[in-house]
């Protein structure tokens, strides 16, 4: 009788604790910078989207997410506790800050802020590309990793007026709560994956200013100035659950100059379609610093 007490207070203790843990797992999904999933109208569009198979979207060649014999378990385990050479750096990045003002040349200028954020400006126009200003790619300010020294020299508030903004997916390293707070009045138009506008309409952002594109959809937005969605090999998701936003590519066309802009992806025969179809191409930016043989799919 004695151990029967003893073993429900254990499972009651137990159930308390797990009861806790999920209230405090459920809170803190809360927080704004999670954003918010597709849903009404918006959730319609994406379940008619070809990439969009059995509740979610997929790559259009099968993806394992770990590759190299590497599983969920083992990559964390090198990632808190393999010692690398030169992992960081021990000095500070070297950089140039300049005045974003305008280009008054009738050349193309690109100014890189570190990782997948860059300013393009040609022709007059100043496309911003997944800025992330705030310092960490997290939904919390205190923790997740953090910006090199000296890759952050940039702030949101040296931004020029944006005429586009182009999101290519809804990763915290491409898509930064704060960073569209602080630039969402100053953007004229946020062009990104089908399904992210969630986020941006969640977050104050007025949804005639959002435009979604599916794979291979063009937004016409000025005179001789288009911007087509791409295929990439990648995938998404800023909280428990995945793949319920598109991830893309983008080809961008103005005036004489053709740019591709990579996104996230790993190698697929998507990239000979597009240069078929698009290029060739003034400009290629393709991300190639996040790759790892243990996920080499999707990067």
């Amino acid at each position: 009788m004695k151990l029967n007490r003893t073993f429900k207070r254990i499972m009651i203790a137990l159930l308390v604790v797990i009861g806790v843990f999920t209230l405090a797992v459920f809170i803190f999904l809360q927080q704004s910078s999670f954003g918010a999933a597709p849903s009404g109208a918006r959730l319609e569009r994406v379940k008619r989207s070809p990439q969009y198979v059995d509740g979610a979207f997929a790559n259009q060649s099968e993806t394992p997410t770990f590759t190299g014999g590497g599983t969920f378990f083992s990559v964390m385990y090198n990632f808190l506790f393999t010692k690398y050479e030169r992992k960081l750096p021990d000095f500070v990045l070297p950089s140039i800050k300049r005045d974003l003002g305008g280009n008054s040349s009738d050349k193309p200028e690109l100014t890189w802020f570190g990782h997948s954020s860059y300013l393009l400006q040609v022709n007059g126009l100043n496309i911003l590309v997944d800025p992330v200003f705030s310092g960490r790619t997290s939904p919390v300010s205190w923790a997740g990793t953090k910006a090199f020294d000296g890759a952050d020299v940039y702030k949101a508030e040296d931004m020029p007026r944006i005429d586009v903004m182009l999101i290519s997916h809804d990763h915290y390293d491409h898509l930064d709560y704060e960073t569209i707070l602080k630039l969402k009045d100053r953007v004229g138009l946020f062009v990104t994956s089908l399904g992210v506008g969630a986020h941006l309409e969640y977050w104050g952002v007025p949804a005639d200013k959002i435009k979604e594109l599916d794979w291979w959809e063009t937004a016409d937005l000025n005179p001789g100035m288009s911007i087509t969605a791409a295929p990439a090999r990648h995938f998404s998701g800023r909280g428990i659950i995945r793949n319920k936003t598109l991830w893309s590519s983008f080809v961008f066309k103005t005036g004489n100059y053709s740019f591709y802009l990579g996104g996230d992806s790993g190698y697929d025969k998507h990239f000979a379609k597009i240069g078929a179809e698009y290029g060739p191409f003034d400009l290629a930016i393709l991300e190639d610093g996040q790759y790892n043989a243990f996920w080499a799919n999707i990067h």
